[in-house]
């Protein structure tokens, strides 16, 4: 049977460290002998504390209130105590402590969080989640500043209206150099941000209510624009007058043609060619975004852009599989090739992986499961975002299943004519 705990509460003061004849106020708990002092931030003179009564001496108005404060300490203190018992945890003088000063799990703050989940996420995300996050945990500072007008808040203080006062300030924020406020969608990704936060807290019992409980993202949907096979066609085919939109073309046809992100393909070196199960050239690689497994058969185009990078000047000194191009460079010299190739589209290089799963593949009979497994997709449903674009698959298909129910019909006549 367990054994009752001992516990008991009393005020005293420091004589010893008294300035100008005052001395701060404490108040001792002591659980199972084991004690700790908390400073109740109140002072008196020394001449006017009962040592015996441990209370302040005298019916003056000062006197009163100190007095007051004191017993409503006792009472916080020991209703923590009961509350730690009901309970049934291991209470001890440094638990009791820690809850009425606030540092217990019950008094996180916003900023607490941010910080736990800064160093939970250090090691398993990718450096681009990481840094994502950084720019919602900027926002989020600047939203209390500017809007709440503090430098932090408690977990439970996050309710349904400060996501929509959040969501406010998002969509009427301007970003330095940005030609325009957020989007919609930018909006949303910041806030989805703060939910996988808020849900930390709430799984781990920083938090008793979960404020994302009513909430509902609200995305504009947007077209996935890629290539078409002749648009695709004509970048191939055209001669560039200069090397480095030669090779940028070379870079946005390579990915258009394998689904590798610019990332990854950054990354790529000649170890990642590896010989398939079927005895022709693979690219073996990991999606940094989600460390994902990609093993990608090549394409005949593929491989003729490795064997043009083989021994390459520029490959030889950086020791990747093709041109080394920062992503801010690759995109702005992607209008250029745009232009030269007569292509309308604002052209990026993220719309060659689209260029990739549409044109490439999924138009060309290519099973939803395989591209998605060649995109390196965690779930089906992100690749399904692109077979919902292909009209000319749907008008394929439908053509083909015409055929087969005139078939059946052909069938049913003829065997009705026989009989």
């Amino acid at each position: 049977m367990k054994s009752p705990n001992t516990f008991s509460i009393l005020f005293w003061i420091n004589a010893s460290r008294a300035i100008n004849n005052e001395a701060e106020i404490y108040a001792r708990v002591t659980v199972d002998q084991k004690r700790v002092n908390i400073s109740l931030k109140r002072k008196v003179k020394v001449d006017q504390w009962d040592v015996s009564k441990k209370r302040v001496k005298g019916n003056s108005t000062s006197a009163k209130q100190i007095n007051q404060y004191l017993d409503q300490a006792y009472t916080q203190l020991f209703q923590i105590y009961q509350d730690f018992k009901f309970k049934e945890v291991l209470i001890t003088a440094q638990l009791i402590k820690a809850s009425y000063t606030g540092n217990d799990e019950k008094s996180k703050t916003l900023l607490n969080l941010i910080d736990y989940h800064s160093k939970k996420i250090e090691n398993t995300l990718a450096k681009g989640s990481i840094r994502n996050f950084g720019v919602t945990v900027g926002y989020l500072k600047k939203f209390l500043d500017k809007v709440k007008k503090t430098n932090d808040v408690y977990l439970k203080q996050l309710d349904f209206k400060f996501l929509c006062d959040f969501e406010m300030y998002l969509s009427s924020y301007w970003p330095v150099g940005h030609p325009r406020a957020m989007s919609q969608n930018t909006v949303m990704k910041h806030i989805q941000r703060l939910r996988k936060m808020v849900t930390l807290a709430y799984h781990m019992e920083w938090t008793h209510k979960d404020p994302f409980v009513r909430w509902k993202p609200v995305y504009e949907h947007k077209q996935r624009e890629f290539l078409s096979e002749n648009e695709l066609s004509n970048m191939e085919n055209f001669e560039f007058p200069i090397d480095r939109l030669d090779r940028v073309r070379d870079l946005f046809v390579f990915s258009c043609y394998t689904g590798i992100s610019y990332v990854d393909i950054m990354n790529l070196t000649a170890n990642n060619i590896v010989m398939g199960i079927d005895g022709c050239n693979w690219i073996m690689t990991k999606r940094q975004k989600t460390n994902t497994p990609v093993n990608v058969p090549l394409l005949n185009k593929a491989e003729e852009l490795i064997n043009k990078y083989k021994n390459h000047p520029i490959t030889e000194v950086t020791g990747s599989l093709l041109p080394i191009i920062t992503n801010e460079k690759l995109n702005q010299y992607l209008k250029e090739v745009a232009f030269y190739c007569g292509i309308k589209k604002n052209l990026t290089f993220h719309m060659a992986r689209h260029t990739f799963a549409t044109t490439v593949t999924l138009s060309n009979g290519v099973p939803i499961e395989t591209v998605s497994k060649l995109l390196g997709h965690t779930k089906i449903a992100t690749t399904q975002i692109y077979a919902k674009v292909i009209e000319r698959k749907v008008s394929d298909d439908m053509e083909i299943l015409k055929v087969k129910l005139n078939l059946k019909s052909s069938d049913k006549t003829f065997e009705s004519n026989v009989g």
